[in-house]
């Protein structure tokens, strides 16, 4: 269960005990774009002496890259967001696999890749949202969210953004490819409009009465807790949200995560940087940086974060659950899932 933790963020210490000797740089390619994340780069180059190089873009385009530069690319780390994503440059064999026990005992199995070439660092879960007043029996799962009584009340993203797809496959990996597709059938019915737009969207839509249930990442709804965000924070109070599936599974969870590139020249720095993404300082800042859960385990959540309370999360293998992407995307296209 995700709970805060009274922990205080631990100094780089020992990670600057462990790279005295370290120098050179480090070429990171990333498709986060959070101005927030410039915290970690900075900190990590004081801590080290290594200096990043940055190369950002969005997470296909930089995969591309990387398989065009082939054995000549100048990448050491990829750094994305989703599950899908990182399975996408695994196959593609931009990554390769790595030995650290710091991150074999820092970030928990089920957030790791089965031949250690992602790691996961930080964590949204996918959960439920509803206008308070409209609706008095909101869906406590995310099969409830099929069900007839929610016809022409549901807002949610396309069936090409990545949180959808990797959804969608946990629930192939839970209950079968029959189920899953009864599902997506179900949730396209109840659609209160075509699909469109972010998840920051999809709670616009509850607040101006577009829809009365949404779905999105927590670490949106948090984000308009902690500061103002245009359509949603000034009538935050008037919506209420879920975690699905308490009582069995717990909710989906996806990932912001890395690996070190296949053909990295600074392989070590990669290995150094990953290390120090999953140290208490760095994964603290990605919940008060970000408002995400972080990936460690006794690890203190930002206000916002903690607000949405304590619950349970999916803790199903999501190497496991990567291998249904590809399925996922092929039954959204049968149902019609735009």
């Amino acid at each position: 269960m995700l709970k805060s933790s009274t922990c205080v963020a631990a100094a780089l210490t020992a990670l600057i005990a462990t790279s005295a000797a370290a120098e050179g740089e480090l070429n990171l390619y990333s498709s986060r774009h959070y101005d927030t994340d410039e915290r970690l780069y900075s900190d990590f180059e004081e801590a080290t002496g290594i200096t990043i190089n940055r190369i950002e873009g969005k997470a296909d385009e930089l995969i591309a890259r990387m398989e065009a530069e082939g054995a000549n690319s100048p990448a050491d780390i990829l750094l994305t967001v989703d599950t899908s994503r990182l399975a996408r440059a695994k196959n593609a064999g931009i990554l390769q696999s790595i030995d650290s026990d710091v991150l074999e005992e820092r970030i928990p199995a089920n957030l790791q890749d089965s031949d250690n070439e992602w790691f996961g660092f930080s964590q949204r879960g996918r959960i439920l949202f509803f206008d308070k007043e409209n609706v008095t029996n909101p869906p406590a799962t995310y099969a409830d969210l099929a069900k007839p009584e929610y016809k022409g009340l549901v807002c949610i993203r396309s069936s090409s953004n990545t949180y959808n797809q990797t959804l969608l496959a946990s629930i192939i990996t839970h209950e079968g490819t029959e189920t899953a597709k009864a599902w997506a059938e179900g949730v396209v019915a109840n659609m209160a409009r075509e699909p469109q737009g972010g998840d920051t969207d999809q709670l616009r839509g509850i607040v101006s009465g577009e829809c009365d249930i949404a779905v999105s990442n927590t670490y949106y709804f948090a984000r308009a807790i902690r500061k103002d965000v245009k359509g949603v924070s000034a009538d935050i109070d008037s919506i209420g949200w879920v975690f699905p599936n308490q009582d069995g599974t717990g909710a989906h969870m996806n990932l912001s995560g890395a690996g070190v590139a296949a053909n990295a020249p600074n392989k070590e720095n990669a290995i150094l940087f990953l290390e120090y993404l999953a140290g208490d300082q760095a994964q603290q800042y990605f919940s008060a940086g970000n408002d995400e859960y972080p990936a460690a385990q006794g690890v203190a959540f930002a206000d916002s974060v903690q607000a949405l309370g304590a619950f349970k999360a999916d803790e199903v293998n999501l190497s496991e659950v990567a291998k249904n992407i590809p399925e996922a995307q092929k039954i959204f296209n049968e149902v019609g899932w735009k």
